[in-house]
Order: C-alpha cells, then sequence, then structure tokens
C-alpha cells in the first residue's frame, strides 16, 4: 500500500497494472522531452538576435506540425492497447459479485452454491495493532493467486466506486446495472483500496481488502465459510 512519502504509483501486483505504470512513465518521459525541447528553443530566441531566419521558415512549420502528430500516435497505440486489455474478459476461473451499500460491501461468490458475506470497516476502537486505520475490514475477500478473476459490480443505493490501485482496478457501481472488469494477481499479498465515488456521508469509510492467497489456501477458506 501506499505510504506517506510515495511520489509514484503502488507496486504494481497484476499485468494490467503493471502496463499502467510502464504507460505512465513512457508518457512522462515524452512530456519531459518536449518540456526540454520548448525550454531550449526558448533560450536560444532569446539569447539570440533575431534575424530573418524566424520570419519565415517553412521548413520549421512543416516540423512542429508533423512532430505533434507523432508524438500523439505514440502516445495513443499504447493507450488503445491497454484500453482494450482492461475490457477483455476471456474464461474466469473465479466470478465475484461486489454489491455497494451506504457504507459497506456486499461480496457474493457466483460459483458457489452458497457463499456471500457483508464487509464492514473495522472501527478505529476494535482495529487490532498493527493493522491499518480506516482501511481494515471485519471480512476480506480472498481470492487465488494466478487464476483469471472476474469481478460484476453493482449498487443497492446510490453510486459507488469499486477500486483497488495495486491490482489496476476501478470500475463504477451503478444501482440497476451491472458493469464488470477482470484481474490477475501476480503474487501473494493483501490488497487496501476504497470506494472512489462520493456516496455520503460516511463515504470515506467503506474501504476494500483483497487478500491473494494459493489456491490450496482459498480452497481450505471456501470450504469452510460453505460448511
Amino acid at each position: 500500500m501506499a505510504n506517506h512519502s510515495q511520489f509514484g504509483f503502488q507496486d504494481a501486483s497484476s499485468p494490467i497494472m503493471e502496463e499502467l505504470v510502464e504507460f505512465h512513465d513512457h508518457a512522462l518521459m515524452v512530456a519531459l522531452a518536449i518540456c526540454s525541447l520548448v525550454l531550449y528553443l526558448l533560450t536560444l530566441m532569446l539569447m539570440e538576435k533575431l534575424s530573418s531566419n524566424t520570419v519565415d521558415a517553412q521548413e520549421v512549420e512543416l516540423i512542429w506540425t508533423i512532430l505533434p502528430a507523432i508524438v500523439l500516435i505514440l502516445l495513443a497505440l499504447p493507450s488503445l492497447q491497454i484500453l482494450y486489455m482492461m475490457d477483455e474478459i476471456d474464461e474466469p476461473d473465479l466470478t465475484l459479485k461486489a454489491i455497494g451499500h451506504q457504507w459497506y460491501w456486499t461480496y457474493e461468490y457466483t460459483d458457489f452454491k452458497d457463499l456471500s458475506f457483508d464487509s464492514y470497516m473495522v472501527p478505529t476502537t476494535e482495529l487490532p495493532q498493527g493493522h491499518f486505520r480506516l482501511l481494515e475490514v471485519d471480512h476480506r475477500v480472498v481470492i487465488p493467486m494466478e487464476s483469471p478473476i472476474r469481478i460484476i459490480v453493482t449498487a443497492g443505493d446510490v453510486l459507488h466506486s469499486w477500486a483497488v490501485p495495486a491490482l489496476g482496478v476501478k470500475t463504477d457501481a451503478i444501482p440497476g446495472r451491472l458493469n464488470q472488469t477482470s484481474f490477475i494477481t501476480t503474487r501473494p499479498g493483501v490488497f487496501y483500496g476504497q470506494c472512489s465515488e462520493i456516496c455520503g456521508a460516511n463515504h470515506s469509510y467503506m474501504p476494500i481488502v483483497v487478500e491473494s492467497t494459493p489456491l490450496t489456501h482459498f480452497e481450505a477458506w471456501s470450504s469452510l465459510l460453505s460448511s
């Protein structure tokens, strides 16, 4: 999870988030190159004496017309590729349904006969030592690592948003509508998120906790809750 002095993203824990971080770095390098070129040209014009070459320069005009188009293409192609990757859902191993309420989440494991629970934030007065304030919940979402997970998101009252930054997932929860996305966790761990849509007075008190475990641990957990 993020810390107070962190300037970058959280450590990527899914292939989609890895692609997003790489595209972010790519876009920043393009922006840095543009800013450096503009600063150099401004400095050059301030330091050099004006001449007739700055009045009529068709070659320069041609360059500053074509160059931005090339830059936009270099940004658009990887961006579109990531967008299509985020929308692709290919034979998930597990389907999870998340329902947003004021102010908690309900999770249903649709591949199991009777496996669902409500997830509330743990109050600060009841928080165990070493756990994160305003981020810990009483029931975590447990998923198997390295398995395609499809999550269906909706809401029971107002707009919510199911977001976990380390997984590169952010899906709006809209009453009466089902939105879906997918992700794969590449390593075991506990990943924290929050509702990212202003949904009322306690909007900041409905966190999301996803726990990625090996498949054997997930099977033991699911059989324990189903029994």
